[in-house]
């Protein structure tokens, strides 16, 4: 994807620094960034909501500058509580037609997990399935909620993770679904990921039904080392937490959001309000995801710098922060990475 870029090679990526820890981690991967002399330039802004006939909508400055410059990080939001407020998450995926998901999740040398060998890639559909929001009272007390699955949608993330698969050298891709109950909808999606499968004869493909997956991953996540899974929105949405906890958690996991027109990178763990302003956050995840980032950029030399940088302080063990097992500061694991960098 095309970033705007100056003439000096300089790339414009918008900022979303977040709420909680958000402000204090962005400034971490800021930081890292600036000593790594990756060639970014941040264009900051504020995505705090606000009702516009009684929808939430995002900022139209926030809006434009995702729009121009193609390429955002975001850190963690939270939603406002209150009625019309929606998911901010959601709402930034529908705003900018954010159709595929991406969430790898790889064992980390040096902090110890019952899962050793894990290094999994999910993609989940992102715009539509249970997550579509078309939901009413049919009579009081029967609500309904309507599943949405589209051959179009379908077709751009199944091609994306064939795609992905081909571009990252794993040699399978699956298809996780329920089909042998909802024979339309999910059989739709699975069909699709048959049709896209044919166009890529050098990549395996093979189904599996959501029950059994969950079942084999937990028992031998070392067999999805190879492959691609892709999935259906709730589907990924539960396959993902699910592997970021065999991993250690969502403080390790990095995150893509795919489009068309724009792409936004996140940490997906939440604001953790109670050590705000305190120096104690761990940046990995959100760096992670700019780590992510830079190879969607096509900056893959910066991308392994800052990436090995950020392993290998975890792999030494000599400055952590406490979800780490450490009591280091936010700070003084941003000054380590910086000592790391190649």
């Amino acid at each position: 994807m095309a970033t705007a870029a100056a003439s000096s090679g300089v790339h414009k990526v918008t900022l979303i620094p977040g709420d909680g820890i958000g402000p204090e981690i962005s400034e971490s991967v800021k930081k890292i960034f600036s000593a790594a002399e990756v060639p970014i330039e941040w264009e900051e802004v504020d995505v705090t909501p606000i009702l516009v006939n009684g929808k939430t909508t995002i900022p139209q400055d926030a809006i434009d500058s995702i729009k121009r410059n193609k390429i955002a990080l975001k850190g963690p939001l939270a939603t406002p509580i209150g009625k019309g407020h929606v998911s901010l998450n959601l709402t930034l995926r529908r705003t900018f037609d954010l159709y595929a998901n991406l969430r790898p999740c790889r064992s980390i040398e040096g902090y110890a997990t019952p899962y050793p060998n894990v290094n999994s890639v999910l993609i989940r559909e992102n715009t539509e399935g249970e997550y579509s929001g078309i939901e009413h009272e049919v009579v009081p007390g029967v609500v309904q909620s309507i599943k949405l699955i589209t051959r179009d949608a379908s077709e751009r993330c199944a091609r994306f993770a064939f795609e992905y698969a081909k571009s990252s050298g794993r040699s399978t891709v699956t298809a996780v679904h329920k089909a042998n109950i909802m024979r339309l909808s999910d059989g739709m999606f699975l069909e699709t990921c048959r049709a896209i499968s044919k166009e890529y004869p050098e990549i395996k493909f093979d189904e599996q039904l959501l029950d059994r997956a969950c079942l084999h991953i937990v028992q031998n996540p070392a067999a999805y080392s190879d492959r691609v899974m892709v999935m259906p929105n709730l589907y990924g949405d539960i396959l993902s937490d699910l592997g970021a906890g065999l991993i250690g958690g969502l403080g390790l996991t990095p995150s893509g959001n795919i489009g068309q027109h724009a792409s936004i990178f996140e940490s997906v763990h939440g604001t953790a309000p109670d050590i705000a302003g305190k120096d104690l956050a761990n940046p990995t995840a959100l760096l992670l995801s700019s780590v992510m980032m830079l190879r969607h950029m096509g900056l893959n030399n910066k991308a392994e710098s800052i990436e090995n940088a950020v392993l290998g302080t975890i792999r030494e063990g000599k400055v952590l922060t406490g979800d780490l097992g450490g009591k280091s500061t936010n700070s003084q694991f941003t000054n380590e990475v910086i000592s790391k960098l190649a």
